[in-house]
């Protein structure tokens, strides 16, 4: 599944989402539920930095990390 980011001008939102919803293809996402989940995913990632930090994870080098991409 992909995911798209639009930006709707506040005056044609609610058309746009009327619109929208008649399609079954599609799947509408809260704005509320998506702004959770990226604070839920920074969460996560500040609690693993944390345990990195304190060598509660293992880790790996940075030239690691970059000779893999």
């Amino acid at each position: 599944m992909k995911q798209v980011v639009l930006n709707i001008d506040e005056k044609k939102y609610k058309f746009f989402m009327e619109l929208i919803k008649n399609f079954d293809f599609i799947t509408v996402t809260p704005e509320s539920t998506a702004k959770k989940q990226v604070l839920k995913q920074i969460a996560t990632g500040m609690q693993a930095a944390i345990l990195a930090d304190k060598g509660g994870i293992k880790t790996r080098s940075a030239k690691s990390f970059l000779n893999e991409l």
